[in-house]
């Protein structure tokens, strides 16, 4: 369904809400200028296939780009709103955008715009931008008549480049309209998680990213309200869960810890007994802190282990955390789970290797857009239609899947495989680490040694060795082996809002001491 279904049932319900203002979106305005913006597009000659972007920070504004974009038949492209001006650039013109939305509130608005110069068609939002048409006179200026086929678009997401350059990732086309109901996503979230027209939706996360447009897409078309926040702090979320009476939220796990890190008073004063799901996902969850939110918050954690390239998806309750810590699901809600060696042979039960999952039938795999070598890479050499985006991991005797990590994240040292992820689980909640990091750098004898990335809390002093007091807190939590054998202290790690880490940008030289 789409927003003019719940408009005409009830117009006054707020569709979305900002949750540091209360300033509410209604579906009869949600509709109205969805609709507005979509035949603008229409008018500029856009034909279902064509692209568009934004770059905006979370605002009204980007859902109704979303709706207008689904009701076209066009791809849409949420830019990271943290890229310089050059990144966001190359997203805007390696996705071949016709039209750009650019927030004139954006610390690179000026500069991007400039950049963007050549894009056929400019629209600014908020404050003016030079060559940009303002977007309320865009909408001021289009029909509102509804025209009698909308062809469904769909998003068009940008890898993180954690590893490298972002990759567009161009979902299968579907000859489907705005008001099919076969919408996989939709289905899913509607079976497993139970949205309907009484979810309120706590979405914490910026809305550039796939988990967080998707679920707040969903939430909508399920005739919901979608509560957002600007940005995510940890007492402000519970303050929005008891004010709002969130039903559904979506996290990821670094806000699992700061929460967990709130002293224990202030967890206690709010109430966040309303809460039916808390779905989380984006980055391996570690299985204390995964404990420790199902005592706080109850069985209600659900994890689910997906890509941006929805390639395919495990899920996991509560109960199957607890009775299985550290797994990450079972497959079959999308697709089948297999685990290869690099020549593509599958492997029994226990052993690890390259996450695939099989596709499943009535679906097409994704490909990376303009990239045919890339997405020939994500391929099984044997089975096309099993894909893969690097993940490691192994399946227990039961299917449930453990990831490793990913392959270009491996250390190897002296002949023996060291998963970092294990190392960053161990750490997550020492009371003096806010973040931690672990690679591999290159050593003359062993290949690489395995060093530790260490961003301190706020109280720890700067004479206080931080390194001594980890190296301390891991014995017996690891094997000698896997212990680091350097610690770098760092002021911030390079992590993108969504919570992955940009283990590329690490570097000695950025340490404190």
């Amino acid at each position: 369904m789409y927003p003019g279904v719940h408009a005409a049932t009830h117009p006054d319900k707020p569709a979305v809400i900002m949750a540091d203002t209360g300033q509410a979106l209604t579906y009869q305005q949600l509709e109205e200028r969805s609709l507005r913006l979509a035949n603008d597009f229409r008018s500029r000659g856009l034909v279902p296939g064509d692209h568009v972007a934004i770059a905006v920070e979370n605002r009204f504004e980007i859902v109704e780009a979303l709706w207008a974009a689904l009701r076209t038949g066009t791809y849409i492209t949420a830019v990271n709103r943290h890229l310089t001006a050059d990144e966001s650039s190359y997203i805007i013109h390696d996705c071949g955008a016709k039209v750009v939305l650019l927030s004139g509130e954006l610390e690179a608005a000026g500069e991007l715009a400039e950049l963007c110069a050549d894009v056929p068609h400019r629209i600014a939002i908020g404050s003016a931008l030079p060559g940009f048409e303002s977007y309320e006179d865009v909408l001021a200026a289009s029909s509102d008549v509804k025209p009698e086929r909308e062809p469904r678009g769909d998003d068009m997401l940008y890898s993180s480049g954690t590893t490298g350059r972002p990759k567009g990732i161009l979902p299968a086309p579907r000859d489907i309209d705005i008001s099919d109901p076969d919408v996989p996503l939709i289905q899913l979230f509607t079976q497993v998680f139970g949205f309907d027209t009484d979810t309120v939706y706590l979405s914490p996360a910026p809305l550039y990213h796939a988990a967080p447009l998707r679920f707040v897409m969903t939430t909508i078309a399920r005739g919901g309200t979608a509560v957002i926040m600007p940005r995510f702090d940890a007492e402000g979320a519970l303050e929005t869960i008891q004010r709002y009476g969130i039903t559904h939220s979506q996290w990821v796990p670094t806000m699992f810890i700061r929460m967990l890190k709130l002293p224990q008073e202030v967890r206690d004063s709010y109430d966040v007994s309303t809460m039916r799901c808390a779905i989380h996902a984006a980055a391996p969850c570690p299985a204390e802190v995964k404990q420790k939110m199902i005592e706080w918050w109850g069985p209600i954690i659900f994890e689910y282990y997906a890509s941006t390239e929805s390639a395919g998806l495990t899920l996991v309750n509560s109960e199957e955390s607890l009775r299985k810590p550290g797994t990450v699901g079972r497959d079959g809600f999308m697709g089948t789970v297999h685990i290869c060696a690099p020549d593509g042979e599958e492997l029994p039960a226990g052993e690890t290797g390259i996450v695939y999952f099989e596709v499943a039938e009535g679906r097409e795999p994704f490909e990376y857009y303009g990239d045919e070598q890339k997405t020939a890479e994500s391929r099984h050499p044997q089975n096309p239609r099993w894909v893969t985006t690097g993940d490691m991991g192994w399946i227990d005797e039961d299917r449930y899947l453990f990831l490793a990590d990913r392959t270009s994240f491996l250390i190897i040292t002296g002949g023996v495989n060291i998963y970092p992820q294990e190392i960053e689980n161990a750490l997550a909640l020492h009371p003096d680490v806010r973040d931690v990091a672990v690679v591999g750098e290159p050593d003359e004898e062993l290949g690489e040694i395995v060093v530790a990335y260490l961003e301190p809390e706020d109280h720890v002093g700067p004479d206080q060795d931080l390194g001594a007091q980890v190296r301390e807190w891991l014995d017996g939590r690891l094997s000698r082996f896997k212990m680091p054998r350097r610690f770098h202290t760092i002021s911030s790690l390079p992590r993108t809002p969504t919570g992955k880490l940009v283990k590329r940008k690490l570097d000695p030289s950025l340490a404190r001491s």
